[in-house]
């Protein structure tokens, strides 16, 4: 277990807080830490048909290019975990889910982040929105479960939760 002793500094902006602590490691030793204090997050697997799912591609500045992957976004202090997946579903590709099923809740990276992303698996969507509005997406794209995984063996998906959503569709039971 590591005590914090002080707070060395911290960094405000309006989606996040990092932190840089000092602490006393369990051999007495003193170090420091620097984390990021991040808020929840969704994720959504969203099943067009049973055997299309749709993907956006997004310009990822700290990547310096565009990605492609599944849905996703930050959750708003007010929102429950379902809400957040519909209203980012919503906002990236112009859908809602009628039937959202929660798939599996985890860190992203805990090392340095407190940040759970909650991801879901969204069926029978319904076409509520389009993209004209939004600035983040270029476009959405459709592949198969098979495709996705292809595409992240292949390396042209790098993204952390999609290569996870990936993975269990591949892996795991039957979702759709």
């Amino acid at each position: 277990m590591e005590e914090k002793i002080t707070r060395l500094g911290t960094l405000n902006t309006h989606s996040f807080s990092a932190h840089l602590d000092r602490v006393k490691l369990k051999t007495g030793r003193n170090t420091e830490r620097l984390w990021i204090d991040y808020p929840e997050a969704v994720a959504i697997v969203p099943f067009l048909s049973e055997n299309e799912i749709i993907l956006v591609r997004q310009w990822r500045y700290a990547a310096g290019k565009e990605t492609l992957e599944i849905p996703a976004g930050k959750m708003n202090y007010d929102e429950s975990p379902d809400k957040a997946a519909n209203r980012e579903l919503l906002e990236e590709t112009g859908y809602i889910a009628n039937v959202l099923e929660p798939l599996v809740t985890y860190f992203p990276a805990y090392g340095y982040s407190n940040e759970v992303i909650n991801l879901f698996v969204g069926k029978n969507l319904e076409k509520k929105g389009d993209l004209s509005a939004i600035d983040e997406i270029s476009q959405i794209q459709i592949v198969t479960p098979k495709n996705l995984f292809e595409l992240v063996l292949q390396g042209k998906i790098m993204d952390a939760k999609t290569i996870i959503a990936a993975a269990l569709l591949q892996t795991g039971p039957k979702i759709p």
